[in-house]
């Protein structure tokens, strides 16, 4: 149910951009989602399918670009990515992590069709 609510913003992000641009409608939008984010492509797509009929952005197509998580180690200075499930710091074995990117969520553009 998460994904309802996200979903909802990037309809209304999407559309209040287009209203602004003087859009006949949005054909793509695009995300970027952290490989850390608990956001699920496929119900952001449900969702999105349900809630855009009838606005800009009816039959736009999402794209989902996954980041991968980069943690740095706040001992050794190590950065690594995280390609499994979080664990210590694989060059000095310290659990103090901090994590550098993979976390994110947002939308990286949007692309419309201009009225004629």
């Amino acid at each position: 149910m998460h994904e309802l609510s996200v979903t909802e913003s990037i309809l209304e992000i999407a559309c209040r951009h287009a209203e602004q641009a003087q859009a006949a409608r949005v054909t793509d939008v695009h995300l970027v989602i952290g490989r850390l984010s608990s956001i699920i492509d496929d119900s952001v797509q449900f969702y999105w399918d349900l809630i855009s009929k009838e606005t800009l952005c009816e039959d736009a197509r999402l794209h989902f670009k996954r980041t991968p998580a980069i943690l740095t180690c706040q001992d050794c200075h190590q950065e690594f990515e995280l390609t499994t499930e979080l664990i210590p710091c694989p060059n000095c074995g310290s659990a103090r992590i901090r994590v550098l990117s993979g976390d994110e969520f947002n939308i990286e553009s949007i692309e419309i069709e201009r009225k004629s």
